[in-house]
Order: C-alpha cells, then structure tokens, then sequence
C-alpha cells in the first residue's frame, strides 16, 4: 500500500558490546559475527563499530583475531566496519599506539577489498550510531522488497 510505512528492523545488539549504541528497536542477543544485525537475520548482516583506539588495537597487537572476525563478515551477505573517527583524525595515532597511522589506514582498506567488508569512518560516535542504524535500516528494506525466491 502506497506511503505505509514498516516499522524499524529489530537491532540485535552482541551481549559482549560494551557499550552499545541505541536504537529505536532492539533487543541483545550473541551473534557469530559482528556488534549489530537485525532479528531473523543475523546469519546474513551485520556491523562490527570501531572506536579509534579499539580499530588500532585490533590492526596491531590483535590483528590475527581481527582479520578471523573480517573473515566470519566476509561470510555474510552483507557486513561492515564503522569507525568512530574521520579519515584525518584517523591519520594520527592514539597515544598507546606504537603502530604507524599510514599503515594502519592501508590495512583497513586493503582488508575491506580482500574480505569484501565495506568501511565507513563515521567521523565520532553519534555518526557512527546513525550510520549504523542506516545500514541496517536499507539491509532490512532491501530484504523486504526482495522478490520471494530471489536469492540475496
């Protein structure tokens, strides 16, 4: 019917998050990969949230669990990474970080063509929240307009 509107996909919000952005609906949940995806299809999407500090933590001293955590996305029809930080501000090391921005910079993006995981650098946590809930908001939209026994 013309100009009804659905209402919101369900957030499923990982019970490790530690802290969890919001949204109009959600509910926790464990998910296999990533901090958010939809109820019913958490086995098809999800977005894995990135502060500065946790994004080069991950590219460094933890960087074999990320890339494993990159390749469950890349399983997925649809994953990304959000991180809460613009490209600048991203061009310069957290004060912990012995890693080299430029290096790091290079990882992210060669990592989102390898494991085809999209990355979006959302600029601070409000961003980060709102691109989130976009993400998910057009996954479920595309879902529900997908003709019934057309593949994703």
């Amino acid at each position: 019917m013309p100009g009804k509107r659905e209402a919101p996909p369900v957030v499923v919000i990982d019970t490790r998050e530690q802290t969890p952005y919001r949204f109009a609906r959600s509910v926790p949940g464990t998910l296999a990969a990533g901090d958010y995806s939809i109820q019913g299809l958490e086995d098809r999407v999800a977005i894995e949230r990135k502060t500065k500090a946790d994004a080069f933590n991950s590219l460094g001293r933890d960087r074999k669990r990320f890339e494993r955590e990159m390749e469950r996305l890349s399983a997925l029809d649809y994953a990304a990474v959000v991180i809460e930080a613009g490209v600048p501000d991203f061009l310069s090391a957290p004060p912990f970080s012995r890693m080299n921005p430029k290096a790091a910079i290079n990882s992210v993006l060669a990592w989102s063509v390898k494991y085809r995981v999209c990355v979006f650098f959302a600029g601070d946590r409000r961003h980060g929240n709102a691109v989130t809930a976009r993400l998910l908001e057009k996954y479920w939209r595309y879902h529900l307009e997908r003709p019934k026994g057309r593949p994703a």
